[in-house]
């Protein structure tokens, strides 16, 4: 990843918070010569060292848990929008501004292991759906479904665990930009209507 030092996020409170705001990861890892590319929500644990989600037992992503560099990244995307450079101020003073388009990712490098254990994915679909359920404001809960139910959906599943050794961010948020630019870029999205462009004023802060 292309990443500019001023772009450069390490604080491991920031990255877990994108990560828990925005948990649907892309997964990429390579199977012999062929790239396999994977899109499922991931939790963070709470020591930030590992990466935990479940797959389909068909999923070819398995099979790089079986290679003897079992390697992977995942990469989680936030917020993400075009800036206009009609906000900078700098366009009425010289006129030389440009477009651009700012996100925040987060990328997440590690080894996968494959856990198969029924009572630990149990445990770990509850954790997630008690996670996201309030959300909805909804009571859902897994034990609400029928048992034997439950049973064979977890049969049919296997737990991944990822051992971070590497956890990066690029919030690439016109932190480039002179300081009365960025402040008119974090006015601008404050008061827009659009909530994507609101909630990546989560991730800036003013001058």
């Amino acid at each position: 990843m292309y990443l500019p030092k001023h772009f450069e996020v390490t604080d491991p409170e920031i990255l877990a918070d994108l990560i828990e705001k925005y948990p649907l990861a892309t997964l990429i890892g390579s199977i012999g010569d062929a790239m396999e590319v994977n899109h499922l929500p991931l939790m963070l644990s709470k020591d930030r060292s590992r990466l935990f989600g479940h797959v389909a037992k068909a999923n070819p992503l398995l099979k790089i848990a079986e290679q003897a560099v079992p390697n992977l990244t995942a990469v989680f995307n936030g917020p993400n929008a075009y800036i206009t450079p009609s906000w900078y101020l700098t366009k009425k003073e010289t006129g030389k501004v440009v477009p651009t388009w700012n996100y925040a990712v987060v990328h997440a490098q590690g080894k996968i292991n494959v856990i198969q254990d029924n009572v630990w994915l149990h445990g770990h679909v509850t954790q997630m759906t008690n996670t996201h359920e309030p959300t909805y404001q909804s009571l859902w809960k897994v034990d609400d479904a029928p048992d034997e139910y439950i049973q064979m959906m977890l049969n049919a599943i296997v737990g991944i665990e990822i051992e971070i050794t590497s956890l990066v961010g690029k919030f690439k948020l016109s932190q480039n930009r002179p300081a009365e630019d960025y402040e008119a870029v974090l006015n601008e999205l404050r008061a827009s209507t659009n909530q994507e462009l609101q909630d990546m004023t989560h991730f800036m802060k003013p001058t």
